[in-house]
């Protein structure tokens, strides 16, 4: 589960060291949590207020609202995701805890704006709302922790809500995961790293488990939009068959080294596979660019000749290049490097699973393709 908008892979910064860290959904939540029941049992909100994170920092939250009911009390923490780029920044996740049944320890509940899991392959059933064991667990501990300082029983119901959510969600990857209805509550180590993309390798990752749940032998991971639909096409894939990749060609491979299925095709635009057939994993213009040397020598192994070489060595861009190849040469130097960068996946996936890549051009059409 991930809620991370694909259009801001482009802008990662190269130098994160000052940005700002803030804090994931699930901390927020826990928050929230913390403060409805303390108010549940003590008829006062505390605010601001403090937990416990995973790995030991104990940030403060200051409680945007809260309500008191009988038998219930909500709290709500805006989300401060500091400077990365997360579309859930500036939302309002709200927590309801209400009484529930002797012995029934904490319940959670998915309300308005947060999704409910409908496939299997992600570490809830499907039907469980979307709020991931981590988050669950530090929810779980507060409530236990509350309780024993204020004499509660810690039998509770937990609903989280983020108005809003449903239309954030569109932005997200969370349908093609199964995920319905809103947002996913996320968050390992309650911290958010800008601009460390944890979120869409996430995705990455638990768009295979859900591929290999559904019994999919076949998976294409794409690096954009106009490869996924040409590569959909060319293969007759269905939704759940299809990986954003975006520009983390290494998470991917990685993942499937040690998460294997039957076959990969890798998909995407000349500039970008390009930078994999020179063995580069991370295909982020901060990362990698794309080598004209490099390309020139690709086209001198196959026999390019001097005024094909001469047109491309003024060229700086992807576009460029296969402009200059020209309709002799650029086709040839596109299957080149769909032969190159199947090597590299080969290698980094280290056996066990079969690999083919097709290089696309931005209008959809194949330029390359390397492998069964």
């Amino acid at each position: 589960m991930a809620d991370v908008d694909p259009e801001e892979s482009a802008t990662r910064p190269a130098d994160r060291r000052d940005l700002r860290r803030g804090w994931t959904t699930g901390a927020c939540a826990t928050a929230a949590a913390r403060a409805a029941y303390q108010a549940l049992l003590t008829g006062v909100f505390p605010n601001p207020v403090a937990i416990a994170l995973p790995r030991g920092e104990r940030p403060s939250f200051a409680v945007a609202c809260g309500e008191l009911g009988a038998g219930w009390a909500r709290a709500a923490i805006i989300k401060d995701a500091g400077d990365d780029p997360d579309i859930t920044h500036g939302a309002l996740i709200v927590v309801e805890v209400a009484r529930g049944a002797e012995g029934g320890g904490v319940v959670f509940k998915a309300g308005e704006g947060v999704g409910t899991v409908t496939l299997p392959g992600l570490s809830l059933a499907p039907g469980e709302p979307a709020i991931n064991p981590a988050p669950r667990g530090m929810i779980r501990q507060t409530i236990g922790e509350i309780a024993g300082a204020f004499g509660g029983s810690g039998d509770v119901m937990v609903t989280i809500s983020i108005p809003g959510g449903v239309e954030l969600a569109k932005k997200t990857m969370n349908a093609r995961l199964g995920i319905v209805g809103g947002l996913s509550i996320l968050g390992t180590t309650g911290v958010v790293i800008p601009y460390s993309c944890s979120s869409w390798i996430h995705a990455i990752q638990r768009g295979v488990d859900v591929a290999r749940a559904a019994g999919r032998g076949h998976i294409a991971a794409c690096t954009g939009s106009t490869s996924e639909a040409a590569v959909q096409s060319l293969y007759g894939l269905p939704e759940v068959a299809l990986i954003d990749m975006g520009d983390f060609a290494g998470g991917l491979l990685k993942y499937l080294r040690s998460h294997p299925v039957p076959r990969l095709t890798i998909a995407g635009g000349f500039g970008k596979l390009s930078k994999l057939a020179a063995g580069h994993l991370d295909l982020h213009s901060g990362r990698s660019s794309v080598d004209s040397v490099a390309l020139m020598s690709l086209l001198r192994e196959i026999g390019a000749p001097d005024e094909a070489l001469h047109a491309v060595a003024g060229a700086t861009t992807a576009g460029q290049i296969m402009a200059a190849a020209g309709a002799s040469w650029g086709p040839r130097l596109a299957e080149q490097v769909a032969r190159r960068a199947r090597e590299t996946a080969l290698a980094a996936l280290a056996g066990g699973v079969a690999v083919d890549v097709a290089v696309f051009d931005r209008g959809g059409v194949l330029l390359g393709h390397a492998g069964p």
